[in-house]
């Protein structure tokens, strides 16, 4: 398992310590979840629950109806 040195100032390892504290986990766990948030590649399971939670949103057929026709494109 690699390690990684930081060094923050006093007023965010303050903020770090009430966070870690109030969440009862350790400082160097509180900071491997925050870089696997910014490094997944796909949505959070959060994100993926919302889908069709908008039920009077309307659809891609809807929504394209009021663009009207497509420029005939060229031929290559």
């Amino acid at each position: 398992m690699g390690q990684v040195t930081i060094y923050l100032d006093n007023e965010l390892e303050t903020k770090i310590q009430k966070i870690t504290k109030s969440m009862n986990i350790s400082k160097s766990k509180w900071v491997a979840n925050l870089i696997k948030e910014k490094i997944a590649d796909e949505w959070p399971e959060s994100v993926k629950s919302l889908a069709g939670a908008w039920p009077d949103f309307p659809s891609d057929r809807e929504i394209r109806e009021s663009l009207g026709e497509d420029v005939k494109r060229e031929g290559l």
